[in-house]
């Protein structure tokens, strides 16, 4: 990996395949849930702006903070658990656009979307070349659950941030990953997943050369302001202290359990036949995405690279709460993809593109079955 090497910077018109082939596999999604959408008699626009979490951000966008839903069972679901960049990107949309918040979080998304996959290329791109970046920005958007991606969701937004924070980092420029990991710690409580990788970046770098340049002092400071500001600021709120976000987060269910809760899921899978099917499914997508990580371990991915997609692996799996959300919770993982996108790389060009493009197709479909049915709670 060269720093300096001029072919590795992602200007727009070495990223614009990348680009253009993301667009085509997310209109292709789109296309899908449009026909699966009329054929059940429902809005795609609905499906993908104004349910689940996009109504808790276009209402924080809306009106503030402070609002709040009580359960049946005394649980308290406040708007507090959400982070403030997406919403506060809707409402300055909405202020400047002719937009309502859902579609200026659609918009969002949609640009951030673009923003990500050419983030994703430029990583892809330093560590393993051009073509590895291209399969690994196109893969990441045929994922069966890329469909979030174009949602009024914060995946996209925060996967732009992360994956330009990290590419940041290992580039040496600490400055600015300091600075995207702080907005990514504005985005989603993942953005610990940037920070970490920052730090443990950073303090290689300061153990190999034995000096702390002041560009690296100030990245690392600014790293975790994002998400200390608004988790302080939560506490403050709520009168609970440094440990008030953790309360609200509590009240919907969320917690972090070592994967105890997530174990007995999936063992409750097993008590009925079909139920069963599910459960040896599930057990399959954990053992696949431990490979995953284990395959870049062994291809010797950068190590910044390796803690964040480690820090979100245990964060999506060991947390409790709701379970339907793990698999969009691991979509900012993108570098669990690299062995595959690098495998993707050494094929033909032919090959590489029928079989991205047939994985594309199945993901449309998936993607257009999953919204109009239970979706990414």
């Amino acid at each position: 990996m060269n720093d300096e090497d001029p072919h590795r910077r992602p200007i727009p018109r070495r990223a614009l395949p990348v680009l253009l082939g993301y667009a085509g596999v997310r209109a292709l999604g789109l296309l899908a849930l449009a026909v699966w959408s009329a054929a059940a008699g429902k809005s795609p626009h609905t499906l993908l702006s104004a349910r689940w979490d996009s109504l808790w951000y276009t209402r924080v966008a809306a009106h503030g903070y402070g609002w709040s839903v009580t359960l049946p069972d005394g649980s308290v679901h406040s708007n507090l658990a959400f982070f403030p960049l997406l919403p506060w990107l809707e409402r300055a949309g909405a202020a400047v656009l002719p937009l309502s918040y859902a579609d200026a979080g659609l918009l969002v998304s949609a640009l951030a979307s673009l923003a990500a996959a050419w983030g994703i290329f430029a990583v892809g791109d330093q560590v393993y070349g051009r073509r590895a970046g291209v399969c690994l920005a196109v893969l990441w958007g045929a994922l069966p659950i890329g469909v979030v991606a174009s949602m009024a969701y914060s995946e996209a937004l925060f996967t732009a941030l992360a994956a330009w924070g990290l590419y940041a980092v290992l580039r040496r420029q600490w400055v600015s990953a300091g600075l995207l990991a702080s907005l990514a710690g504005l985005t989603r409580p993942i953005g610990a997943a940037v920070v970490a990788a920052l730090w443990v970046a950073a303090a290689l770098w300061i153990a190999r050369e034995r000096r702390a340049p002041w560009r690296l002092l100030l990245g690392v400071l600014l790293a975790p302001v994002g998400a200390a500001a608004y988790v302080l600021w939560v506490g403050h709120r709520t009168g609970g202290g440094l440990f008030g976000y953790l309360d609200v987060q509590g009240q919907w269910g969320n917690g972090f359990d070592g994967g105890a809760a997530f174990a007995r899921f999936i063992g409750d899978r097993f008590a009925s036949p079909w139920g069963a099917l599910a459960g040896v499914g599930l057990i399959i997508g954990v053992a696949l995405l431990i490979w995953l990580y284990v395959s870049g371990v062994r291809q010797r991915q950068p190590v910044p690279l390796l803690v964040y997609t480690g820090f979100v692996m245990v964060l999506a799996l060991c947390a409790s709460g709701y379970f339907g959300s793990k698999p969009r919770l691991l979509l900012p993982a993108f570098p669990l993809l690299l062995p595959v996108a690098v495998a993707l790389a050494r094929w033909r060009t032919s090959r590489s593109a029928w079989s991205l493009g047939s994985l594309a197709l199945v993901s449309a479909v998936y993607g257009a079955f999953w919204l109009n049915g239970s979706g990414p709670p």
